[in-house]
């Protein structure tokens, strides 16, 4: 009985730590968002090669971000590892044909999970301050480990009706808190790091 105790105290400590070490960094709505250059919107996956609706409504929260002047830039990272399957294209088409423009959105197209994601903005693309855009409950997670990798960042989270997808969404950032306490900690590289990317910096100076 104490082992159960004990092991289940430790598979929450993680998630402890990504509440605690983000408080104060959630930012709930547009208005309340302070300016950043820069937004950092993470893949949530394809239907039939265009955004699934979680990942519509990151997108839609960048593009208010955009219109209300909170960023200036919107970087799109997510998956592109196949010929077939261009995760960071479809968010860059989706938010171009609701009028951000195509020289304001740069893609990264080897953000294969959170942390890579984060670590190339910060590494590849020169993210230094940045707005982060991805679901509630995701959303301190991603908070956490952009500041491991050195950016200054605030999140802005997606609201999402209490359903399945989201209860099972929730329950996957259990393990995922495990390995973001370990990239935290290690800084692991990203799967891909590649070379240096002007994009963000040449649309900020536009």
């Amino acid at each position: 009985m104490q082992g159960a105790v004990l092991a289940c105290v430790l598979a929450l400590l993680p998630a402890t730590w990504l509440r605690l070490s983000t408080d104060g960094r959630v930012r709930e709505d547009v208005a309340s968002a302070p300016e950043a250059p820069t937004a950092l919107v993470f893949g949530a996956g394809l239907w039939n090669g265009e955004p699934s609706p979680y990942l519509a409504h990151r997108l839609d929260a960048a593009a208010r971000l955009y219109r209300a002047g909170k960023v200036r830039v919107v970087l799109v990272s997510g998956d592109n590892s196949r010929r077939d399957y261009d995760e960071p294209g479809a968010m860059r088409a989706y938010l171009t044909e609701r009028g951000v423009p195509p020289s304001r959105v740069v893609a990264d197209y080897a953000g294969f999970d959170t942390w890579d994601s984060c670590t190339r903005a910060a590494r590849v693309f020169g993210v230094r301050r940045a707005l982060l855009v991805s679901q509630d409950y995701h959303v301190r997670r991603a908070l956490a480990l952009c500041r491991a990798a050195g950016i200054d960042s605030y999140g802005m989270p997606v609201r999402e009706p209490r359903d399945a997808t989201w209860y099972a969404g929730g329950l996957r950032e259990l393990p995922g808190a495990v390995k973001a306490a370990y990239d935290a900690a290690f800084t692991p590289d990203p799967r891909f790091l590649g070379p240096r990317e002007p994009g963000v910096r040449r649309a900020l100076a536009e």
